[in-house]
């Protein structure tokens, strides 16, 4: 079991540096984050289905008792890219990606009511830590306040979903769960779009690259690291889950600075407030490890 927590623990942080990169592609691509977000699902959800078709058709039943979660799920998980992405487009990578870090404090408080579980003290002053260092970040760089408070949405949207996948991940193959909340996402989407008279060619008019950036997007940074994303849920908690994802900053970060420039360079307390909130991952790291040490050894 241990080794099993281990290997999903390193091919978490994997996905994880891809989810930094999806970052990226967001900034690069040019449509809208609506219609981004649903090309990205229907990409994604078509290279599921083309895998089913050939490769595993034994999985493409979902139980009838998962629909509502699963439906629930696609709706979370589609908003919260659409406010990731929007939340790109006006305050930048960076800062974008820093606000995610608020999913492991917001996980740390619901995560007790969702598994009706004993609440860690531990867990709590963690994601305050990390809190902390947003509110550096916060204060930092307050011009951009509306492009936060929507990043710190997409943050609680991103806990919810987590939350979700924690309960239902047992029973059924992620690639299953993930290929149904993909499209439901998509179909909502396209609900959305139709309802609003938005369904135009021009909001999907892609620039010399985009179709390219949107292929990787949907079949590298979705259909695989989404499916792989729920399927280490088995292993690993959705507290620990939304504590690796604060990773994300530092390798979005890193990759915005080299792939975008100057334009994404922030002040000292960006910084500063950052180095918190990965200081509160190694920390929240080393207890835990400390802690199995101990149960282990009883």
């Amino acid at each position: 079991m241990q080794d099993a927590r281990t290997k999903s623990l390193l091919h978490y942080h994997l996905i994880v540096f891809i989810f930094g990169f999806t970052s990226i592609l967001g900034a690069l691509i040019s449509i809208d984050a609506i219609p981004l977000v649903w090309c990205r699902m229907l990409i994604a959800s078509l290279s599921l289905a083309v895998f089913f078709i050939f490769f595993n058709k034994k999985n493409f039943r979902l139980p009838k008792s998962l629909i509502g979660g699963v439906v629930f799920a696609g709706l979370v998980i589609s908003l919260h890219w659409i406010t990731f992405f929007h939340a790109i487009k006006i305050a930048g990578v960076s800062l974008t990606l820093s606000m995610m870090s608020m999913g492991a404090f917001i996980t740390a408080i619901l995560e007790p009511l969702f598994f009706k579980r004993k609440f860690f003290l531990y867990e709590f002053l963690f994601g305050s830590m990390a809190a902390f260092g947003v509110l550096l970040i916060f204060d930092a760089e307050f011009q951009y306040i509306n492009g936060i408070l929507i990043a710190l949405f997409s943050a609680f949207l991103s806990a919810v979903f987590t939350l979700i996948n924690g309960k239902i991940v047992h029973k059924a193959p992620s690639i299953t769960l993930s290929f149904y909340e993909l499209l439901v996402g998509a179909v909502a989407i396209t609900i959305y779009l139709l309802a609003t008279s938005q369904f135009q060619w021009t909001s999907f008019s892609l620039n010399s690259y985009d179709l390219i950036w949107l292929l990787v997007l949907g079949i590298i940074c979705t259909a695989y690291a989404f499916n792989a994303s729920i399927k280490v849920m088995k292993n690993l908690s959705p507290f620990t889950v939304m504590m690796l994802i604060n990773m994300e900053p530092v390798y979005g970060v890193f990759l915005s600075l080299m792939i975008l420039g100057e334009k994404e360079f922030m002040s000292v307390n960006y910084y500063i407030g950052l180095f918190i909130v990965l200081g509160s991952i190694l920390c929240n790291g080393i207890f835990k490890h400390r802690k199995q040490l101990k149960e282990k050894a009883l």
